[in-house]
């Protein structure tokens, strides 16, 4: 295929989905910080895993069972603790550190992330079902680490996930070109084709 740099932004007539423009939400009303707090996550991975089978010596790969990676997000910390107290007393009720009781029979929850596109319209989300936060990261502290604010990694274990409404409809439908100008296909919404494939 010639270079064509035309052809490489019609591929790309968004110019491409920015990794800044995000936001997390965690159910219940002690995490209303969560979505200005939460300066890091991401879009969970899709794994299957593979069965292979011998046969005269050769190996046949067969698909296996799905499963759910532990997802991360970073926590910016206020002075409140506000999030951090939500997180800890979701701890304790699922397991006190004392007494070693659970106080909470349902104790999953369920989280989302969303990727906005450029004009700052949602253009995907996920949405986390099941969900319960493993570990609480420390909080480092250092009398000679000025000019810096507390965050923490929080790990959070989920049954699994599923994509929201509204993937994809923010962009129109775009032509691809080739390097003679013949329209190879079109993509996007009503189309009957999807972005990246």
């Amino acid at each position: 295929m010639a270079f064509n740099i035309d052809t490489f932004k019609g591929v790309l007539p968004g110019g491409g989905a920015r990794p800044t423009l995000f936001s997390v939400e965690l159910t219940g009303a002690e995490y209303y910080k969560v979505p200005f707090l939460a300066k890091a996550a991401s879009l969970p991975a899709s794994t299957l895993g593979t069965i292979e089978l011998s046969y005269f010596g050769r190996k046949v790969k067969v698909a296996g069972d799905r499963t759910y990676a532990e997802w991360s997000i970073t926590i910016i910390n206020d002075e409140d603790f506000t999030i951090r107290n939500g997180l800890e007393n979701w701890h304790a009720k699922v397991n006190h550190a004392s007494s070693n009781l659970r106080s909470m029979t349902n104790y999953k929850s369920d989280a989302k992330v969303h990727q906005y596109g450029k004009t700052g319209n949602k253009i995907r989300t996920y949405n986390f079902v099941g969900l319960w936060p493993s570990e609480i990261g420390a909080i480092e502290l250092a009398w000679d680490t000025n000019d810096a604010v507390e965050e923490y990694t929080v790990t959070l274990q989920y049954d699994y996930w599923t994509v929201g409404s509204g993937a994809g409809d923010v962009m129109a439908a775009a032509q691809i070109s080739g390097n003679d100008g013949t329209v190879m296909g079109t993509y996007g919404p009503g189309s009957g084709n999807i972005w990246g494939g």
